[in-house]
């Protein structure tokens, strides 16, 4: 079983852009999470076949989430970014067939994880 694999991330000052990407194949569904010290793994954003997308509240309007230039990518482009997205960016994936789009920023509904990247913002 192939994990999916993350790369970007990196250290920016707070108002930068950042961009992340995960090669995976097979997925149904995709998201990356977030884990900042002391806080669970907290999902940002998923795509559902490249078709659907959803967002955590506090990354609307400053992440976006899309399939990348290359074949089996998707993509995380993160805006305006601020101290608080400092954590550790994971990407996920599953390939159940059936699935209830509005659970996808749950991290019970994943089965393969990235290894991460660290994202830091400084102020």
């Amino acid at each position: 079983q192939v994990q999916p694999v993350e790369s970007g991330g990196g250290s920016v000052q707070s108002g930068g852009s950042l961009r992340l990407s995960c090669t995976g194949s097979g997925y149904t569904y995709m998201a990356w999470f977030r884990q900042s010290p002391g806080k669970g793994r907290e999902g940002l954003a998923a795509s559902a076949k490249y078709v659907r997308q959803m967002y955590e509240d506090s990354v609307k309007g400053r992440f976006t989430i899309y399939q990348g230039d290359a074949q089996n990518t998707i993509t995380l482009q993160m805006n305006n970014l601020k101290s608080e997205d400092t954590g550790i960016y994971f990407c996920t994936g599953d390939r159940a067939k059936y699935y209830d789009f509005g659970y996808l920023l749950r991290p019970e509904m994943y089965a393969d994880w990235g290894q991460g990247t660290q994202v830091t913002v400084s102020s």
